[in-house]
């Protein structure tokens, strides 16, 4: 298997790999309380599915359903940026 570089990553080959991290709430975005999971003593953390995917994420689309009021680390997390392709090596990596 070759690894991704930053070109190789589009809009049209996305896998939504960001997708299956965990994602702390820092901040207020206007994320729907359904998609956040609140720990007693710990930050709130975006809710996963059991499978381990964001629960904002549709999976038909593979878009996210909450994009407008995604949490920070969604809107600084860049498709194609080194740790994006990371992510997607690790995935494929798994896949294999």
């Amino acid at each position: 298997m070759t690894q991704a570089t930053q070109s190789d990553v589009s809009c049209q080959n996305c896998e939504a790999c960001c997708c299956r991290l965990e994602v702390m709430l820092f901040t207020d975005t206007g994320v729907p309380d359904r998609y956040v999971l609140d720990r007693e003593g710990e930050i709130p953390v975006m809710r996963r599915l059991d499978d381990g995917w964001c629960a904002a994420l549709d999976r038909n689309t593979m878009m996210c359903r909450i994009y407008e009021v995604r949490p920070l680390i969604c809107r600084e997390f860049e498709m194609g940026e080194p740790d994006c392709v990371d992510e997607r090596d690790k995935w494929f990596i798994t896949l294999a």
